[in-house]
């Protein structure tokens, strides 16, 4: 069990109430991901997988800025065996490449400043995204003679179209905030510095709800994204039925009836 406030390595960890803040912290590196802040990172996202109390994260980087990408030396030994560097037992990847062993609980995400490679695809593998307006993204591994695989590939044209992911996957082109919100990548922009509170602000409004309704919204979401609609709909009353005996259940009822809010208990 984590205490309410304290760092992994390079990741700030923070409890507030239901709610995982997660930030990332090598300031004086633009936050460029070394090993130790994706083990970090993954061992954090490992801990609001498996506590009860935690309904939902809130991912977002100390400083002026997100990320500056990976730190390239660091990772290229790992990559050139065509693998992921080794995360620590009960560790989640937070890239969420592998749909057996992914987060089940949402997380928002705060960006500001440049966002960069892995960063980008950090915000993909997110659910909520809250960007500063001074923000700016690339996926630029082809200026380096890589591709991205992370992810980024599979996930910037479900979220914004073949032609449009194209358009910055193949340049390596930076864009901005507003570029991002028109394009469906970012939810909201807001003023540099609000980032983080807006994130939090909605996560805190999604930790409010049922963890077994959350947590069974998100899974149908991604089983559709990752095996189609048909697969998706076959699940749908199958996957209500437990939840329909479950005490929050009961309690969504009874707050209804008696019109006061909600106290879930995840059970």
């Amino acid at each position: 069990m984590l205490n309410p406030t304290m760092s992994i390595g390079n990741v700030t960890v923070e409890i507030r109430d239901h709610v995982m803040l997660i930030g990332l912290d090598r300031v004086p590196k633009r936050n460029a991901f070394d090993l130790e802040m994706y083990r970090a990172l993954a061992a954090a996202y490992g801990e609001l997988h498996r506590n009860p109390d935690l309904r939902c994260g809130v991912l977002f980087a100390h400083g002026e800025h997100f990320t500056g990408g990976i730190d390239l030396a660091e990772w290229t030994p790992f990559l050139q065996q065509g693998r992921f560097p080794e995360l620590p037992a009960g560790a989640i990847d937070p890239l969420g490449l592998d749909e057996r062993n992914r987060l089940r609980k949402p997380v928002a995400m705060a960006v500001q400043g440049i966002c960069l490679t892995i960063g980008l695809e950090l915000l993909l593998a997110a659910d909520i995204r809250v960007a500063a307006a001074n923000a700016r993204f690339a996926q630029l591994e082809i200026k380096r003679g890589i591709f991205p695989v992370g992810g980024a590939t599979v996930r910037l044209l479900q979220e914004i179209g073949w032609g449009n992911a194209m358009r910055y996957l193949l340049t390596g082109d930076e864009f901005t905030a507003a570029e991002a919100l028109r394009l469906g990548l970012v939810q909201e922009i807001v003023e540099p510095g609000k980032e983080l509170a807006r994130a939090v602000e909605i996560a805190q409004t999604v930790a409010a709800q049922s963890p077994l309704g959350v947590q069974a919204t998100l899974a149908s979401a991604r089983l559709a994204r990752t095996h189609g609609d048909v697969a998706a709909i076959r699940r749908l009353l199958p996957d209500l039925v437990p939840l329909l005996s479950s005490e929050d259940a009961t309690e969504g009822l009874q707050s209804f009836v008696e019109r006061r809010a909600a106290k879930f208990k995840g059970r």
